[in-house]
C-alpha cells in the first residue's frame, strides 16, 4: 500500500501525538525519531508516516533544514501530501519556528497557500475568531505564559503568526467553518487570490476539523496540532482493519519527567499521594559535578521492584526561575536532558521494561540515550497520548511519551498499573 500522508512534527511527544491521531482516523502510522537516512525503513502496508524532529526551540534556520530533509524523504515513500505538526499551544517566538517552517515547506512543494489551525478540543485547545483558548482562559492568561521555554504571552494567532512570516496571513472564522467544506474551500480560494499564504481557521470542536480535514485534502502542505491531523485523517478512504498492536505487559515501570507544565507537575501531585516513590533531581548540585545520576540509580536500586518509581526534574515556575537565573536557559535545559536521558539506559540496562516519559525535550533526550528510531503506535491511555513499542539492546520495551500539558491528573499510576492488565 502506497504512503497516504507523510507528517513532520517539531518535537517527540508532538509526533506521538499526531501519530495517534492519525491511527484513531484508521491510519496504519509509523513513528520515527529524528532525521531519517537512507537505512531507515517504514512497516509494510504504512498508511502515514511521522518523522519527529526537535526543532521546535531550535534555530530557526536548523528547524528549517531539518524540516525540508524530512519533506525530501517523505516524497521518496511516496507521500503526496505533507502535514507540518506543531504544538496545540502554537508554541513558537517572533522569530519562528512555526512561520520559517511553513514558508520552507510551501515553497518546496510549489504550493501558494496553506492552513493553519491548532484546535485540539479533548485537550481543551480552541480557536475562536483567531483567537487561542486553553479551556476557558486565553493562551495568553493560561499557565503557558510561563512556558521556560517559549513562553505564551499573545494568544491573537493572525498577529502572531505575522511576526514569523513576510507573508500575508488571513482568517477564516467559525461561521464560515460552520457553513461546511465547500465554504472552507471557497474561503482558502479567496485568500489563495487575494495573495494570502496562510490561513489561520477557526475551531471548537471535532467535527470543525472533520470539516477542515476534509477541505484540505488537496492541498499539498497543511499545518496544525494533532486535532487537524485526525480530521484529515478521516478524509482519506477507509483503509481496512488495523494492523494488530502488542500491549504492555510485564517488566519494571519507571516515569521520568522533565516537563514544567501545569498537568506534569498534577501529575507528579497524584503520584506522591498514591504512596508510590519518586525522587527529584537536583540540577543545580548536577551542574556543579556531584554524580546525581548515580545518587538517583543507587536510590532506584532501593526500592521495591514490584512498584513503578517516579525520577523527575520538574519544577514550580518559581524554582525553575531560581535555577534558570544561576545556570541560564540552554544550560538548565541541557542538564535536565543528560540527567533524564542517561538515566533512561541505566534504567532499562537494570530491567525497566515500561516507560514513562513526560515532556518533549526529555522524550528527544530518552530515545536518543536508548537508541531508538522508530516506534509502533499503539493504544492510547489519554487523548494524545499512546503507548508506542520498540526494541533496544535491552529488550523490548513499551514507551510512552507525553506531552507536558496532556494526559489526565492520574495519568503516572494509572497507566503503568493498567498496562500490565491487556482489555478483553
Amino acid at each position: 500500500m502506497t504512503l497516504r500522508i507523510g507528517c513532520i512534527a517539531d518535537d517527540f511527544t508532538g509526533g506521538t501525538d499526531v501519530a495517534a491521531a492519525f491511527r484513531r482516523a484508521g491510519l496504519r502510522t509509523a513513528l520515527v525519531f529524528g532525521t531519517p537516512d537512507d537505512t531507515t525503513v517504514l512497516p509494510a502496508d504504512c498508511d502515514a508516516a511521522v518523522i519527529a524532529l526537535k526543532s521546535r526551540s531550535t534555530p530557526a534556520d536548523e528547524a528549517v533544514t531539518g524540516s525540508l530533509a524530512a519533506q525530501r524523504w517523505l516524497w521518496s515513500e511516496g507521500a503526496a501530501q505533507i502535514y507540518f505538526k506543531y504544538c496545540s499551544t502554537f508554541d513558537s517566538t517572533p522569530h519562528g519556528n512555526i512561520g520559517p517552517v511553513a514558508d520552507a515547506l510551501l515553497h518546496a512543494a510549489g504550493a501558494t497557500v496553506t492552513l493553519h489551525c491548532p484546535a485540539s478540543p479533548p485537550n481543551g485547545r480552541t480557536v475562536y475568531q483567531g483567537h487561542l483558548f486553553v479551556h476557558d482562559q486565553l493562551l495568553s492568561d493560561s499557565p503557558l505564559r510561563h512556558h521556560p521555554l517559549n513562553p505564551m504571552t499573545d494568544s491573537a494567532l493572525v498577529r502572531l503568526l505575522s511576526t514569523q512570516t513576510r507573508h500575508r496571513v488571513g482568517l477564516i472564522d467559525w461561521t464560515t467553518v460552520r457553513r461546511g467544506t465547500e465554504a472552507v474551500r471557497d474561503a482558502l480560494t479567496a485568500h489563495q487570490q487575494a495573495g494570502v499564504r496562510h490561513v489561520i481557521a477557526d475551531a471548537l470542536t471535532d467535527d470543525d476539523l472533520a470539516v477542515l480535514g476534509a477541505a484540505t485534502l488537496e492541498l499539498p502542505v497543511v499545518a496544525g496540532a494533532a486535532g487537524l491531523a485526525e480530521g484529515l485523517g478521516h478524509a482519506y478512504p477507509a483503509a481496512g482493519p488495523a494492523t494488530a498492536e502488542p500491549w504492555p505487559g510485564q517488566g519494571r515501570a519507571a516515569v521520568l519527567a522533565g516537563s514544567c507544565s501545569a498537568r506534569t507537575l498534577e501529575q507528579i501531585a497524584q503520584f506522591y499521594a498514591a504512596g508510590l516513590p519518586a525522587l527529584h533531581l537536583d540540577v543545580l548540585a548536577a551542574a556543579t559535578g556531584r554524580d546525581v545520576t548515580g545518587e538517583a540509580l543507587a536510590w532506584y536500586d532501593e526500592q521495591d521492584p514490584a512498584l513503578p518509581v517516579l525520577i523527575y526534574a520538574s519544577a514550580s515556575p518559581e524554582e525553575l526561575a531560581a535555577v534558570q537565573a544561576q545556570l541560564g536557559v540552554a544550560e538548565a535545559a541541557a542538564q535536565v536532558e543528560e540527567l533524564l536521558g542517561t538515566l533512561a539506559s541505566r534504567l532499562a540496562e537494570r530491567g525497566v521494561r515500561r516507560l514513562l516519559v513526560a515532556g518533549g525535550e526529555t522524550s528527544g533526550a530518552v530515545t536518543t540515550a536508548l537508541g531508538i528510531r522508530a516506534v509502533l503506535v499503539g493504544e492510547e491511555a489519554d487523548p494524545g497520548v499512546p503507548w508506542t513499542y520498540a526494541t533496544t539492546e535491552h529488550g523490548d520495551l513499551a514507551l510512552m511519551l507525553k506531552s507536558g500539558n496532556f494526559g489526565a491528573p492520574d495519568l503516572f499510576t494509572r497507566a503503568l498499573h493498567t498496562a500490565t492488565e491487556e482489555p478483553g
